[in-house]
């Protein structure tokens, strides 16, 4: 096939698409799809400035991009360089030798069968925020709120164990502030300098300083404990701190509150994202929302605690999440540079460029998602996701850098959502939820829910 030259919509004469880009990028996305097809290029920013981007909005175009020719897509781009400035150089943003490095050190700590052991804590957690919902006195909450408190809670515990209290407060306060600031500058034509004594600078600078700070300290009383080799591990940070390569080394201080940092945001947001939308979308659909109460009652009958045994033994509530991932990705959209030119669905993307795929968009392909805006939880029965692209749904992303954490954020959830299920009757109060791009995706108004605590029996 011929390569052609990607069409896409012309934009501003002085900003091309940037201000649609940043006023509503999954809106612009999605028209651009619908418009322009399965590749789009975007021209952003001003003469002279001007960059391009190209939407990849194809099962079979982002499979090459994630997979068959990853080598090609790195993570190069300024979104990854700011994510990387503020949060350090672990898994999710590091590349080459160093991210095959630290995959094997911390491979092993995300087995099926290590990561059934945090079970416990998941249910720990979700215990706690039974009995606050329980007390809520108007019987309102806010699922996104909620569910971030939720999801840092818990992975605070499983990370820092003893420790969760000193971490938490920190994490909470400085994370939206870290992450609007790498938003705003993944955005921005022109990024100044970090160092320049900006406001939105200093308070970036202050947020970073703390969650460092807070990191070290742990890791540092650690250290000076020691480790044991015969010991288990009763946190996530002591297994990696355990951790060792092929030549027998380990991460020093630094590689360990980088690692850490990571699955702090990676491993709350996200959940925290996809719990919010289950929640508020089976508080929309009563019908859904019964079948999933009764497959969680019975197995969870008189109060008790779910085991990492039960998820397999809940394939409904296992339906609903991936249905509420596929309308409402965590991940929306996630940027490569090219570092070749290569063609795409027949048409050509230059050395250099940025490449964007949108799970937001390929998870409405019409051509693989019948009335795609529909909530349908059948989706996701066997049988249809055996007959389905292998990219056509992909919030963990693919490829060598598939999500390491997959397993654990759908245990979390499954068995979170079925504990809430069976002690409360919820609806949606908010029938639509604004929704915004940043690191994930975000809420951007109220999800407020409306409990009715349920009967025993």
């Amino acid at each position: 096939m011929t390569a052609t030259r990607v069409p896409g919509p012309p934009g501003l004469p002085l900003l091309g698409s940037l201000l649609d880009l940043r006023r509503d990028p999954l809106g612009t996305y999605l028209a651009a799809r619908h418009e322009h097809g399965d590749v789009v290029r975007f021209l952003i920013g001003p003469p002279g400035l001007r960059g391009e981007l190209y939407l990849v909005a194809s099962p079979e175009g982002v499979q090459q991009v994630l997979a068959t020719e990853s080598a090609n897509f790195r993570k190069d781009n300024v979104f990854y360089g700011e994510v990387r400035a503020s949060f350090g150089n672990g898994l999710l943003t590091s590349q080459d030798e160093d991210y095959v490095r630290q995959r094997r050190l911390v491979q092993p700590l995300f087995t099926r069968r290590r990561v059934d052991q945090y079970a416990d804590a998941i249910a720990t957690e979700t215990d706690a925020l039974a009995a606050r919902w329980a007390a809520a006195p108007d019987g309102v909450v806010d699922a996104a709120e909620e569910m971030s408190r939720f999801a840092l809670r818990t992975v605070s515990r499983i990370l820092f164990g003893q420790d969760v209290e000193q971490a938490v407060g920190t994490v909470h306060e400085a994370f939206p502030v870290l992450g609007a600031f790498v938003r705003s500058r993944g955005f921005a034509p022109v990024r100044l300098p970090r160092d320049w004594p900006l406001p939105a600078h200093r308070k970036a600078l202050e947020a970073e300083r703390a969650l460092y700070a807070v990191c070290d300290a742990i890791i540092a009383r650690r250290a000076a404990e020691g480790v044991t080799e015969d010991r288990e591990g009763e946190d996530l940070l002591g297994l990696l701190a355990k951790a060792r390569d092929e030549d027998g080394n380990r991460l020093d201080a630094t590689e360990l509150r980088e690692q850490v940092l990571i699955f702090l945001l990676a491993g709350h947001e996200t959940t925290a994202t996809s719990l919010t939308f289950a929640l508020h979308l089976l508080g929309k659909h009563p019908e859904h929302q019964r079948l999933a109460h009764r497959e969680a009652a019975a197995l969870l009958a008189d109060g008790r605690r779910p085991t990492a045994a039960d998820y397999p033994r809940l394939p409904y509530l296992t339906r609903v999440l991936k249905e509420a991932m596929r309308l409402f990705p965590a991940a929306p959209a996630v940027g490569r540079r090219a570092v070749h030119s290569t063609v795409v669905d027949g048409v050509e993307i230059p050395a250099g460029a940025d490449v964007l795929i949108a799970p937001y968009v390929t998870h409405r392909h019409p051509a693989h998602w019948d009335d795609a805006e529909r909530f349908d939880p059948d989706r996701f029965t066997p049988e249809r996701e055996a007959g389905r692209h292998r990219y056509a749904w992909f919030p963990f992303g693919g490829g060598p850098r598939a999500c390491i954490g997959q397993h654990f954020s759908m245990l979390e959830s499954v068995l979170a959502l079925a504990v809430l299920l069976r002690e409360f009757e919820i609806t949606a109060v908010d029938t639509e939820i604004p929704l915004g791009q940043g690191i994930t995706l975000e809420v951007r108004g109220p999800a407020r829910l409306r409990l009715t605590r349920r009967q025993a029996g």
